[in-house]
């Protein structure tokens, strides 16, 4: 199977000492962080970071399989293990710290107003992103029964 090339976006996580930057992976929706930038970004030691991770994939709460790559870093004689988006936020779950408890805090609000609204709006990616936002919006107007998307139109 060929290899695609893919443009990988950076994700940029913002914390209040700095940002940090974590490759995307468009073709799994994902991004990948080593144990050192997961660290950094709930202020944490690496020492912690192994030990959750080490607990995540023993409880089988995440696959290993796919969300663990190891890759081949520039001047290291081994290679590294990266770790997914789904394991970067299982360590937030799991961490006690105050960047992990306003990323929790964050999370638990997006996620509650995903769920009691249908949805959730990221008004940065929108702003980003306008025409594709509106192309979806006109998606979803095509979903509606007639008197609905009437009365959406209006609004």
């Amino acid at each position: 199977m060929p290899k695609k090339s893919v443009k990988n976006k950076v994700v940029i996580y913002q914390a209040k000492n700095g940002a940090l930057e974590l490759r995307g992976d468009v073709l799994r929706e994902t991004l990948w962080a080593t144990q050192a930038q997961i660290a950094e970004v709930f202020g944490i030691e690496r020492s912690v970071v192994t030990k959750h991770i080490r607990n995540i994939l023993n409880d089988k709460e995440i696959d290993e399989k796919s969300n663990v790559q190891k890759m081949h870093i520039a001047h290291s004689d081994k290679p590294v293990a990266i770790y997914s988006l789904d394991i970067v936020l299982s360590v937030g779950y799991r961490t006690n710290s105050k960047i992990a408890i306003e990323f929790r805090k964050w999370a638990t609000k997006t996620l509650r107003e995903h769920i009691t609204k249908g949805y959730t709006i990221n008004r940065r990616q929108i702003a980003k992103h306008y025409a594709a936002f509106m192309k979806t919006v006109g998606d979803v107007q095509i979903l509606l029964p007639e008197r609905v998307a009437l009365d959406f139109l209006a609004f």
